[in-house]
């Protein structure tokens, strides 16, 4: 008997998904169309809803859904989607980096590739195709729950560093068993919410889209990113999984994406339920397959509501073909159906946590670090090795959360709950011991608890099936805790402090009200600080918070952002001074939750640069992050001052260590069009180097920047470079008194 041609390898893609399709009953097309979890078990997705990809599930389950499709009339392969997002989050032991927001404070593209690459060979080993990262979305308001998730809050970078994870993910093409793929995720302007919560209408204009949310996309989209996930949001009224003129229009039109789309968590069950556009599944099927959807997660109505739509003329079969084409040909060029790539335990011990793979993880948790502050404390032991050290804070020896959010135990994956091994984690404590000089004693006391948790009053789960996270709550300072902990001060010669959040304050649906400090943990600082001991802080938070006036007296001052596994000893030889500082904050620290949203780049106010009351400066300013030495800059000139938009702008800058320690400088060039046509940004990063230089040294530094990328959107909406004056400022931070400016001309 011949083997139907959708079997041929030998064939081009398009035949063999043309002649697979012509072979499809509609029932097995839609249900092609279909992503579910496996929560509540795999046989009736893969026997009822024949379902084409499957989502969270246990290895066990991932084995037993193949073996199903094996008894399938046609057999087709599916493709297993999981939320690697900072490492292979739920596969017990996997090496889990620091968060996206932590890789983005190293400003370091080749780093984050490297870390993509290490992540696509762990989870290619374990049956899983394809990842649901990275995040492209923009952090402006920080209460918002899904900061750590993003690369922070300026478009460049952000397009920058996702470009870099996504060639990790995806490697050489999609037949390397070893590469995944990626998806850009959440198109677009989810995370422009409205008071900071989570999933909230976007109020967004077409020309705000332009100006800064859609560029990153648009880079990863032509770049060949084979997946984009759609946000939950509306924008102007019209949910994004049924946004034509975002999906069609821009997304396929305008950028000529020839990817697969796939909706987030029910998209298409909200547009019935939250946002009641449509009174059925059929009419709601139709509207988000008309808009261009592929793939439809977690809504098993649309199995039922897709067929309805198609016989009650509201849905054309040949729409849904051509949704399914895409899904099959992305099977086809992964050569799923030869290889159904299932899990190689032998590869999962040659790669797993391998050597290299920790050795790159502890890297990436060193240049994550962020040193905001130091009165010359940091280094400890520079004049004179400490006899002991009191260690203290809720966050100290907190295994769990100096991984993050979607890692193990962060409760996104049923069969993980327990976590990632213990033995595999260093925490800060663990850290310090490990890295404390012969005769110096670590000590530790807790000193406060942050918050307890209780169920939400509106009942245990939303109306779309998913529990509700418990509800947080502050728990007092215990003055018992911080005694214990001041008497460890007291007797000390410093004091490091490790405070921040924790699981239940961050991630989908967990927005804050709040930015400050939670429960006990403010009392203790005051506290500490009080000793007169030297308090070194160490935030190791999901994302900036707002620090008490104590703060201000401790002696240093670190932001570690969910380190990762090799966390705590990246910040142990922080802080003894085995490694140089060198992180840089991709986002702005707040002085108060009232600044929300706050960045860098907005546009000037015109009534003075403060509130009435408070301060509107940052406490710590985009792309700030101090060194152990002192560095200086001088000498900014142009390659050229006179420009054309067929060129680049070259800028060098003399970069000066006047210190006695090795630096690795993050070297920051922003552009400012100094009249524009509509109102803009004071300025935009649009390029980064970054040097090394040595005590006593001089580096020249260049950077260049296409003057295509020197662009406004007009208020008609054209991305455009306006002939005439632009300046090029260039220092170490977005800070206007950090740089320098060079002036230059585009004709």
């Amino acid at each position: 008997m011949t083997s139907p041609a959708y079997l041929d390898p030998t064939l081009p893609t398009a035949s063999r998904v043309a002649d697979l399709l012509g072979r499809m009953t509609l029932p097995e097309k839609v249900g092609q169309m279909m992503q579910m979890h496996t929560y509540d078990g795999v046989p009736h997705l893969i026997e009822e809803l024949q379902v084409g990809s499957i989502l969270h599930a246990s290895p066990e389950r991932l084995e037993q859904a193949h073996a199903l499709v094996e008894r399938t009339r046609l057999r087709i392969p599916l493709l297993i989607g999981e939320d690697c997002i900072h490492g292979h989050s739920f596969f017990k032991g996997a090496t889990i980096f620091p968060t996206q927001l932590g890789m983005a404070a190293t400003f370091d593209a080749a780093l984050v590739r490297r870390i993509g690459r290490a992540t696509a060979l762990e989870v290619s080993t374990t049956g899983i195709h394809w990842t649901f990262s990275p995040v492209l979305c923009i952090s402006r308001d920080l209460r918002w729950g899904r900061v750590s998730e993003t690369f922070g809050e300026d478009p460049w970078l952000i397009g920058e560093l996702a470009s870099a994870m996504i060639a990790g993910y995806q490697g050489d093409g999609l037949g390397d068993r070893t590469s995944i793929l990626a998806t850009a995720k959440h198109f677009a302007a989810y995370s422009e919410t409205q008071g900071g919560r989570d999933a909230s209408e976007a109020d967004v204009s077409r020309r705000k889209l332009r100006s800064w949310f859609l560029p990153p996309f648009e880079r990863v989209a032509r770049e060949g990113c084979r997946t984009f996930m759609l946000g939950y949001q509306a924008i102007d009224g019209v949910p994004i999984t049924v946004n034509e003129w975002l999906l069609n229009d821009v997304l396929r039109g305008e950028w000529g994406y020839t990817g697969k789309l796939i909706t987030d968590w029910d998209n298409v069950g909200n547009l019935v339920r939250e946002q009641r556009l449509f009174p059925d599944y059929a009419q709601a099927a139709a509207a988000a397959v008309n808009a261009g959807n592929d793939m439809i997660m977690t809504t098993p109505a649309f199995f039922r509501g897709a067929q309805d739509a198609v016989t009650q003329g509201l849905l054309e079969e040949s729409r849904i073909d051509e949704a399914v084409a895409r899904i099959l040909t992305l099977k086809v060029e992964m050569g799923l159906f030869e290889d159904r790539r299932a899990a190689d335990v032998d590869r999962q011990h040659e790669v797993i946590a391998s050597a290299p793979h920790t050795a790159l993880n502890l890297e990436a948790a060193r240049r994550s670090l962020v040193l905001l502050e130091n009165d010359g404390t940091l280094p400890l032991g520079r004049t004179r090795a400490p006899r002991r050290i009191a260690v203290v804070g809720p966050n100290a020896d907190d295994a769990a959360w100096t991984l993050g959010d979607w890692a193990g135990s962060s409760g996104q994956a049923d069969w993980l709950m327990e976590g990632h091994p213990r033995e595999q984690i260093t925490t800060v404590l663990d850290g310090l011991r490990a890295a404390a000089p012969a005769g110096c004693e670590v000590v530790h006391a807790r000193g406060a608890e942050i918050i307890t948790t209780g169920p939400d009053p509106k009942g245990t789960h939303f109306s779309d099936g998913q529990p509700r996270p418990h509800i947080a709550m502050p728990v007092e300072p215990d003055p018992a805790m911080i005694a214990d902990a001041v008497e460890a001060a007291r007797e000390a010669d410093a004091v490091v402090a490790v405070v921040g959040d924790r699981i239940e304050l961050v991630g989908e649906g967990k927005s804050t009200a709040t930015l400050e400090l939670l429960g006990g943990q403010v009392a203790l600082i005051d506290a500490l600080v009080a000793t007169g001991v030297p308090v070194v802080l160490v935030v190791l938070a999901s994302k900036p918070h707002v620090l008490p006036p104590s703060a201000d007296r401790a002696a240093a001052v670190i932001w570690a952002a969910n380190p990762g596994m090799e966390g705590g000893m990246a910040v142990a030889e922080l802080i003894f001074g085995a490694i140089e500082p060198a992180g840089r904050l991709p986002l702005s620290w707040p002085r108060h939750a009232g600044q929300q949203p706050l960045f860098y780049n907005q546009i000037a106010a015109q009534h003075g640069y403060r509130y009435a009351d408070l301060t509107q400066q940052p406490r710590w300013a985009f792309g700030e992050g101090l060194s152990y030495t002192t560095v200086e800059y001088s000498n900014l000139r142009l390659a050229a001052d006179q420009l054309g938009l067929e060129d680049s702008v070259e800028a060098t800058v003399t970069v000066t260590n006047t210190g006695t320690r090795p630096a690795l400088e993050t070297v920051q060039a922003y552009v400012r069009d100094v009249h524009t046509s509509a109102t803009w940004a004071d300025r935009e990063l649009k390029a980064v180097t970054q040097v090394n230089v040595k005590p006593g040294a001089s580096v020249d530094a260049t950077v260049r920047i296409p003057v295509a990328e020197c662009s406004i959107v007009t208020a008609a909406g054209s991305r455009v470079v306006e002939p005439g004056d632009f300046e090029v400022l260039v220092g170490p931070s977005s800070r206007l008194d950090q740089l320098l400016v060079a002036e230059l001309s585009i004709a």
